[in-house]
């Protein structure tokens, strides 16, 4: 497997939503072109709530977003008044895409060059941390886990996902005679190498090939192996499912059954969790 080092080059070179959008990288135009597709296609036309870190009364919650990427999640934390937001990435592109999203939204967070395997904060450091699709681009995928744990107050809450191995994933090999005609209608993830990803026969080729065709490392979780992966560190609250990428489809489908998709067959495996209250 690709080390850190291979990760940090990859990302640092393809930020999110870069080689995808017709827009300028890094205007405003780009980036509200992103916030309207990773909503509409992402999370089915509707903000989800339960990804928002817990507010508690007269206490204003101090929250990393892990893996901030090009600052979707920060900004979205800071447009509904959470004040005290770090945002930490791997790559310096990346940090430097979310300050210029944040600085034309007009809004503020703190920014740090972190590895999710190896933070340099201090225990309990925060009340609430957001890793939304990151931990399943790491090596060490456990280790990172760990160190949200470690960074978290005790009674602290994570809102974290991975990509899921999902019925359609696993029924690859007897479903992947539907490729060939998906791609032949023009489906496929537009840019990054993606076109053909509908003739991938292997899972995990294909789990990989979604981020780039150069994405050293993309994994994906079935629920039980995900709540493994948890359970050492946390008590798990919640786990609900996100992302049918409708936008990879060669043909509109409707709403509804974008969102019913969404539900119960999406690509996104999130999980609600806390750290254990201290004795």
């Amino acid at each position: 497997m690709a080390d850190i080092h291979a990760v940090r080059a990859f990302w640092n070179a393809h930020p999110l939503w870069t080689g995808e959008s017709a827009r300028e990288t890094g205007t405003a135009e780009f980036f509200e072109e992103h916030r309207r597709v990773y909503i509409d296609d992402c999370l089915a036309g509707g903000f989800d709530d339960r990804c928002l870190p817990p507010r508690e009364a007269g206490k204003e919650p101090r929250v990393l977003d892990l893996g901030c990427g090009i600052g979707f999640w920060t900004a979205e934390f800071a447009l509904r008044g959470y004040r005290r937001i770090v945002a930490a990435d791997l790559t310096p592109q990346a940090l430097e895409m979310t300050r210029r999203r944040l600085a034309l939204l007009r809004l503020d967070a703190e920014i740090a060059e972190q590895n999710a395997e190896a933070l340099t904060f201090p225990d309990a450091s925060f009340d609430h941390v957001n890793c939304q699709g990151v931990v399943h681009h790491t090596p060490d995928t456990a280790r990172a886990v760990a160190e949200i744990a470690r960074v978290l107050r005790p009674g602290g809450t994570a809102s974290l996902s991975v990509y899921h191995r999902n019925a359609v994933l696993r029924l690859w090999p007897v479903l992947r005679w539907v490729g060939r005609p998906l791609t032949w209608l023009g489906g496929g993830l537009k840019g990054r190498g993606r076109e053909r990803i509908f003739l991938e026969a292997d899972v995990d080729e294909i789990v990989r090939l979604y981020d780039g065709a150069g994405n050293p490392i993309g994994k994906s979780y079935t629920r039980d192996r995900f709540l493994a992966l948890l359970a050492p560190h946390f008590e798990v609250g919640e786990t609900f499912l996100h992302f049918f990428p409708a936008r990879a489809l060669p043909f509109r489908i409707p709403r509804w059954l974008h969102r019913w998709l969404d539900r119960r067959l999406g690509f996104m495996l999130y999980a609600n969790v806390r750290t254990p209250c201290a004795v």
